[in-house]
């Protein structure tokens, strides 16, 4: 038996029973089915299957290629096209969306349970190579000399580094998830206003150096740093920007030479004008 968990798409009943009958016998476990574009959706929010086999021509507004789109870029569920038509415009759609296969109907069992094998397959390689990626990035950014914070694209922290958990007073498993405001609390110096939002800073201009003048980190414990800041976007192959990163730096000691070599100079200027 196997624990993976495939949801049916598909909008003739008998059809879709059929599939499931198949899929039981091979030994997976079908949690829901849909019939429509819409239903999938849903159904792929609440259920997160291991996979879905989609019939490309559903009933209602959404068809099978545009439900399997959005499942992909919200819920990254891999799916495995079921469809009478191998015209090339459907094939070219099909494959835009990082499709797992392509079974044309009707299909036997062997040939149906050959691309679902082969789909999950790929699937779990896909997972190793990224949390292979992941652990390298991590390793990197834990032992670089930055503090930095990454978040997605609406702003939630996804990763904080031992420095910036040090300046911020917020750690990694406290902050994962949050929106950066409330771990990165910055303020400026003069005014203690807060500072606007260094991602929106980032999705509205792109990479950029420096938040605001004077700009102040306020940390868990109410210590007040004064940093400078750097913002670049994570783009992924299609140049989407699918997250942020944000470095800070420590810089009261660049702070108080400045103080020294102001007072220093007023100072020097006051002996001159009582010496004159």
């Amino acid at each position: 038996m196997t624990d993976e968990r495939i949801m049916i798409v598909e909008d003739e009943k008998i059809v879709a029973m059929d599939i499931k009958d198949s899929l039981e016998s091979f030994g997976y476990n079908v949690p829901c089915m849909a019939s429509s574009g819409e239903d999938a959706i849903e159904m792929a929010r609440v259920h997160c299957p291991d996979l879905i086999l989609m019939d490309v021509v559903l009933k209602g507004d959404m068809d099978g290629i545009q439900a399997a789109e959005i499942i992909h870029d919200h819920y990254d569920i891999p799916v495995i096209y079921l469809t009478a038509y191998s015209d090339e415009k459907t094939i070219s759609r099909a494959k835009m969306t990082g499709s797992f296969g392509h079974i044309l109907k009707p299909f036997e069992d062997r040939e149906l349970r050959t691309n679902i094998e082969i789909a999950l397959q790929k699937r779990e390689l896909e997972k190793e190579k990224i949390l292979e990626n992941e652990n390298w990035i991590n390793s990197l950014l834990n032992n670089i000399g930055d503090a930095i914070i990454s978040t997605d694209a609406e702003g939630k922290v996804k990763i904080v580094n031992p420095l910036a958990q040090a300046l911020t007073g917020c750690r990694q498993e406290e902050a994962r998830g949050k929106p950066i405001e409330e771990v990165f609390r910055v303020i400026c110096e003069d005014t203690g206003k807060t500072v606007p939002s260094p991602t929106l800073k980032v999705l509205r201009e792109g990479a950029f150096y420096g938040l605001h003048d004077k700009t102040v980190l306020v940390s868990r414990e109410n210590n007040k740093t004064p940093i400078d800041v750097i913002g670049a976007p994570i783009r992924n192959s299609n140049n989407d920007i699918i997250g942020t990163i944000i470095v800070f730096y420590d810089i009261t000691e660049r702070k108080n030479i400045e103080k020294s070599f102001l007072n220093y100079s007023f100072d020097s200027n006051r002996d001159q004008a009582v010496n004159h």
